[in-house]
């Protein structure tokens, strides 16, 4: 009889089915990719897991929600050379989302993109009528077309950040195994609570997600240990382990699914993938 494997925290590591095709596609679960920590593995993530999921037939459109662009050009796409991007959508009546969302060299997968306009929009929308619900209002169009909508955030906890949190049915939090990165998670938290009561009830903790794992160090394992401590099965049993293969696929412009597709990161963001399909927060 095989040893059962254990996830960091020792909590029996089921294998996550590979999941079943869809007959057809809609209406999407929109997950905010969401740490007001930078350097955590947001942007890594949502290319990767977005891949992941593409990968297994769902549709998925990532929205760059953040002025740095860094998800567009984390798939191959210059934010300098766009006209037409998030920021138009949101300030602009005349814009429509067909004209703004590129496809990307990845089957079934889609891409708002954003440049450095964007930092514009968090004082522009200051005086509008509801300018928490305006990105909810610009990606109510493409619900219908997609499985998941992964939204890309800043490193803050700015208007743009609430944005995403009221267009959201889910947040996915990526923690660093480090310390540090634990001190902000109840700040997070308690801003998703309190979008929760006053802006989107629907919203939910999907998971948090441990980043930069790395096995051999007992300060990464105590931090894990603590988080799962803190927050329980809120901690997913899914790690991104810590490796060079990332950053090498972020100046190749592709998720690692494609750029090194039997590495153990690529193995893992389509573990991470299916453990979200049978939690049932993605289709």
């Amino acid at each position: 009889m095989t040893e059962m494997e254990l996830d960091p925290v020792g909590r029996p590591l089921p294998r996550f089915p590979e999941p079943a095709p869809l007959a057809s596609h809609g209406p999407a679960r929109v997950i905010a990719m969401c740490n007001q920590k930078g350097g955590v593995g947001k942007t890594t993530t949502t290319i990767n897991l977005a891949a992941a999921l593409a990968e297994v037939g769902r549709r998925v459109l990532i929205v760059d929600f953040d002025p740095q662009g860094a998800a567009s050009v984390g798939l191959g796409i210059s934010p300098h050379e766009l006209e037409r991007t998030v920021y138009n959508l949101m300030m602009e009546r005349s814009a429509s989302l067909a004209e703004v969302v590129r496809s990307t060299d990845i089957p079934n997968l889609d891409l708002l993109p954003a440049n450095i306009d964007l930092s514009a929009a968090e004082v522009q929308l200051v005086s509008e009528v509801a300018r928490e619900s305006i990105l909810a209002r610009v990606l109510r169009p493409a619900l219908d077309d997609y499985d998941v909508i992964l939204i890309d955030c800043q490193p803050s906890l700015g208007l743009l950040t609430v944005n995403a949190l009221t267009a959201a049915h889910g947040v996915l939090i990526p923690l660093e195994c480090e310390f540090f990165a634990l001190r902000g998670v109840a700040l997070l938290v308690e801003t998703i609570e309190k979008v929760r009561d006053r802006l989107n009830p629907r919203l939910e903790v999907d998971g948090i997600l441990a980043t930069m794992y790395d096995s051999r160090t007992l300060h990464a394992r105590e931090v894990v240990a603590r988080v799962h401590e803190a927050f329980g099965d809120t901690l997913l049993q899914t790690v991104i382990g810590r490796t060079v293969k990332f950053p090498d696929s972020s100046v190749a412009a592709e998720p690692i699914i494609t750029y090194a597709s039997n590495h153990s990161g690529a193995s893992a963001y389509r573990q991470l993938a299916r453990e979200l399909i049978a939690r049932g927060d993605a289709a």
